[in-house]
């Protein structure tokens, strides 16, 4: 008969990985397995442990009420072998190998990307993962190793910090002047066409910077990507607001009100403790202070 006897970590892994993506086929691309085995690990588990983990729907894995318990226990134990391999690559002081890097879309595309050769210039052995999500990364469940946000993360064992402030303007092509003219004031600002978030679509409040400077805009187009808005703006649709990082200039966009429209935004950084200090993760941090703290588009004050 199977008794806990049979109890693993590989299954509490594979457990952990279901119940942080709440899908099996996404859990076997994270671990590199086979989705069938995936299945058959968690059904293996749950006959060990004498009850179902999962509420299983059209939506995929949900945790129930004793999946919940375990899961609490199981990212402790997580915790703990993380620590065990931080530990482990100090003392072999590894700069190699993937650190995961979770942040919004506007700043990964138009600022980090293009700056992060750096970063493969001076530890070319590091390879980083550039996430993007309209959403929090979160650190505490290994969605990211490293988070650069609009607002401070929150999680137990997070290292936080802030790492700057930007600004933001109001932009909009020479076609969309010629057709609808510039506003010579804030106040003419209720009479033009904006582009901007869905609002039921917001994830993030601090992405919410327009209604700042326009009480109801009236939109011409909407996106949940900043990109989309950017180059949407760019063909004439409508006036934007974007952070300055964006250097939207490039891409033909004029500032307007330069002096009269400023909004600001907070950038925070946060890593596991226990991450922190594995050599590429402090490497990769490291980089990041320096990049950032140094920029004047992030030593913005109000």
């Amino acid at each position: 008969s199977v008794s806990l006897d049979h109890l693993n970590w590989n299954d509490l892994r594979i457990f952990l990985a279901v119940a942080r993506t709440g899908n099996l086929l996404k859990a076997a691309r994270k671990l590199s397995i086979d989705q069938s085995t995936v299945s058959r690990r968690v059904a293996q588990l749950e006959y060990i442990l004498g009850g179902s983990l999962f509420e299983r729907n059209y939506m995929g894995f949900a945790l129930n009420g004793f999946g919940g318990e375990l899961l609490e226990s199981v990212q402790e134990m997580d915790n703990g072998f993380a620590a065990l391999t931080a530990a482990l690559e100090r003392r072999s002081n590894a700069l190699h190998g993937p650190v995961r890097i979770g942040t919004m879309e506007g700043i990964a595309s138009l600022y980090l990307s293009s700056r992060l050769v750096d970063l493969n210039r001076e530890f070319p052995a590091i390879t980083v993962e550039l996430v993007t999500s309209a959403q929090q990364l979160y650190v505490t469940r290994r969605e990211a190793d490293v988070f650069l946000g609009f607002f401070k993360p929150h999680g137990k064992g997070l290292d936080t910090e802030h790492i700057g402030r930007f600004s933001l303007h109001l932009y909009a092509a020479p076609s969309y002047i010629e057709q609808y003219g510039g506003p010579e004031n804030a106040g003419e600002l209720s009479q033009h066409k904006f582009v901007g978030y869905i609002g039921d679509l917001i994830h993030i409040n601090a992405v919410r910077w327009l209604e700042e400077v326009v009480d109801k805009p009236t939109y011409a187009f909407q996106s949940s990507s900043m990109l989309a808005q950017m180059f949407a703006a760019a063909a004439g649709v409508g006036i934007v607001l974007l952070p300055e990082f964006a250097d939207a200039s490039r891409f033909g966009l004029r500032r307007l009100l330069a002096e009269d429209v400023r909004v600001t935004r907070d950038l925070w950084l946060g890593v596991h403790h226990e991450l922190r200090y594995i050599p590429r993760v402090k490497a990769t941090v490291g980089f990041l202070e320096n990049l950032l703290l140094k920029d004047p588009l992030f030593a913005q004050t109000d």
